[in-house]
């Protein structure tokens, strides 16, 4: 084994329920009796545990609540002495990797990541749009068609996840049509996304600027261990580079592809994805050099805590 990194997962990763499997553990339990105080949403507990899925889903109540289950996670291995030498996050996901370098305090992690939902769900309630993610063609086969649809009005690459997987994002008339070009030109499957906004394009620009003070007057700490950012695919360097990033995620596409390629490269070697879903443990299947791990149910928890703890 080499190193280990901790992959926090991004929006759509969450499940009514989600956090069931974690309340056995008295260091999860103890962090997600905290959810109100930490979010200000009365009925985040009850959405989480008991749905309806249609609630958890609206980005405002999903990104405090992936931010909650996945923090709560990161306890149960921290309080196991698994100890990462490196951690990314999947957009949402990056204020989890930051808590988990020592970059956010867990309640300044989920409260951030409600003003930000609260923010980009009003901007997806002024701009309808959606994601779509274009399967087996390369990434600058995809911008070419994204490029051509932009003549009917906004949309733009939002996530590069790996080889042959771009999501694409924006309005709903240029998104379709950009997708049916993708599907003429080649690519496998052209998949809608259940979200419920044009996360990552230029719709999210009002989010970005709102977002702003409050990054802004948030304590931030020198990272302890690397961090990887979304819209670098680098390594964040302090305090000041950590704000400006989170504010320019928000409209940037993920670089996740690349994040991943930085990370292998660098020696990492042994992957935990530490939080609801399995998504990004899908993305690194297909590399054989790379062990992966979960924590999305009891299972996978307990496989990952006999192996690395």
């Amino acid at each position: 084994m080499g190193r280990i990194a901790f992959l926090f997962p991004g929006q759509a990763s969450q499940a009514v329920g989600m956090q069931a499997h974690l309340k056995d553990y008295p260091e999860a339990a103890e962090f997600l009796g905290k959810t109100y105080e930490f979010s200000g949403l009365h009925d985040l507990v009850e959405t989480i545990s008991e749905g309806p899925a249609e609630k958890l889903t609206k980005t405002n109540y999903a990104q405090p609540a992936i931010t909650m289950v996945s923090i709560a996670a990161l306890r149960i291995l921290q309080v196991a002495g698994i100890q990462p030498e490196g951690t990314a996050g999947h957009s949402l996901g990056e204020y989890s990797a930051l808590v988990a370098a020592g970059v956010l305090m867990p309640e300044t992690a989920v409260r951030l990541t409600r003003i930000r939902g609260e923010l980009m769900q009003k901007c997806a309630d002024m701009y309808p749009g959606g994601m779509q993610a274009i399967l087996g063609m390369d990434l600058d086969k995809v911008t070419e068609m994204v490029n051509k649809a932009r003549e009917k009005g906004p949309v733009g690459v939002a996530n590069m996840n790996s080889k042959g997987q771009v999501v694409i994002s924006g309005a709903k008339v240029p998104l379709e049509y950009a997708g049916k070009l993708c599907k003429e030109a080649g690519a496998k499957r052209v998949i809608s996304l259940k979200v419920s906004g044009a996360w990552h394009s230029p719709l999210m620009d009002d989010a970005a600027r709102g977002l702003e003070d409050p990054v802004r007057e948030a304590a931030f700490f020198d990272p302890g261990i690397p961090v990887v950012a979304n819209v670098t695919a680098n390594y964040i360097t302090g305090v000041e580079e950590s704000r400006d990033l989170l504010i320019r995620q928000v409209t940037s596409p993920v670089l996740w592809a690349d994040s991943m390629k930085l990370m292998t490269e660098n020696g990492f070697d042994t992957f935990v994805e530490v939080g609801p879903g399995r998504v990004l443990q899908g993305l690194l299947s297909r590399n054989r050099d790379v062990t992966v791990y979960g924590t999305h149910d009891a299972d996978a928890l307990k496989k990952t805590l006999d192996a690395l703890s």
